[in-house]
């Protein structure tokens, strides 16, 4: 059976080097590979990151566990937009051809990509799973905070490791390019790494008589990534459009109102499609079928998801847990509510429509 998987996933690397190698990044695949990665089984690697491969292949697991968390983390901060981060049906690339766009959801796509590698190396090395890292070395001995004197203790997460190591890793591919489009997305990745930083707290145990927390000791703790994702999809929200310098060393921003963007903020240069119907060239998916809000006048509400389409609405039985009471001790037992509903998905388009997208 895993002989097949393999087989299966490395016949989508291939058909994604072939026909479309600026579009997809082959190391998001590795969270599908799962524990067994073979580095020179992944088509797409470049020459730095086959080697770093080769060279931490626990690492690599690593990697492959937070391109899952990602995906997932992308996917819920967009589950009621019409772009919502999910995959063409049966396309060979991760985000379909959205990564063809250098619009402001690639440069999403980037950042967060890269903000869950550091998360997932940087947890890694806490857990005692790499061999190359392990706590932060760093944090000894006392310091201060707002509330006095502490001692680091416990284990602080090892930010700077899974930043140096994501850096390597995740870069090397754009550094071989000399584009505008290798420089955004080189922009983006360093806004990702930055933004998984950015939420490193400090977490405290107390000791002294009666917890009277005399004496503290600390350590340097990662919020979970979905803080990340959150401040992500704001900078998303206020992205900033750019046009590569004329000496291919920077950006310029697009609309001279805007502020010129920082270190943190995300940036693109072409605008997005509207992601209505399908338009494979596009990177969208369409809105035909997906379930909107009829109430909601948001993102996700039916005249927005639907475009103005129009919905249809179906009456389907759902089953939930309803009348739970907790039995001594210590089970709650619930009994199982069936209700009727209303469901609400877009319309598909008339084939006009359909046919001037695809």
């Amino acid at each position: 059976m895993y002989s097949l998987l393999r087989g299966h996933w490395l016949y989508l690397f291939l058909i994604c080097v072939w026909l479309a190698p600026r579009v997809c990044s082959s190391w998001w695949y590795m969270g599908a590979l799962g524990t067994r990665v073979i580095c020179d089984n992944i088509p797409g690697l470049v020459s730095r990151q086959r080697q770093l491969c080769h060279k931490h292949p626990d690492t690599m697991q690593s990697i492959g566990d937070g391109a899952k968390e990602w995906i997932a983390e992308c996917q819920h901060q967009f589950r009621h937009h019409r772009w919502n981060c999910n995959t063409l049906d049966r396309d060979h690339t991760l985000f379909g051809r959205v990564m063809l766009r250098s619009s402001r959801e690639a440069a999403f796509v980037y950042a967060i990509s890269s903000a869950g590698v550091v998360f997932a190396i940087t947890r890694a090395c806490s857990q005692g799973e790499l061999s190359s890292c392990s706590c932060d070395p760093q944090k000894k001995g006392t310091s201060k905070d707002n509330k006095g004197t502490f001692n680091w203790g416990g284990c602080s997460d090892n930010i700077d490791y899974g930043i140096s190591f994501a850096k390597a890793f995740v870069d090397a591919k754009e550094k071989k390019g000399k584009d505008a489009r290798a420089l955004m997305n080189l922009h983006n990745n360093r806004a990702g790494r930055k933004a998984v930083k950015r939420f490193l707290k400090l977490e405290c145990k107390c000791h002294g008589v009666s917890g009277s927390c005399t004496l503290r000791t600390c350590w340097l703790a990662m919020a979970d990534l979905q803080k990340t994702g959150d401040y992500l999809r704001r900078k998303y929200n206020g992205a900033i459009q750019v046009i590569m310098n004329q000496d291919g060393t920077g950006f310029t921003v697009a609309n001279k109102n805007f502020k010129k963007p920082t270190k943190n903020d995300l940036v693109y240069f072409e605008n997005s499609p509207d992601y209505c119907v399908m338009d494979k060239e596009a990177g969208s998916l369409g809105t035909a079928g997906r379930v909107c809000n009829r109430t909601s006048r948001g993102m996700d509400g039916c005249e927005v998801m639907c475009c103005g389409r129009g919905y249809d609405t179906s009456r389907v039985m759902r089953v939930t847990k309803c009348e739970c009471k907790f039995h001594w001790c210590c089970v709650v037992r619930c009994k199982e509510c069936h209700e009727m509903t209303d469901v609400h998905t877009c319309k598909a388009p008339k084939n006009a429509d359909w046919l001037d997208h695809t």
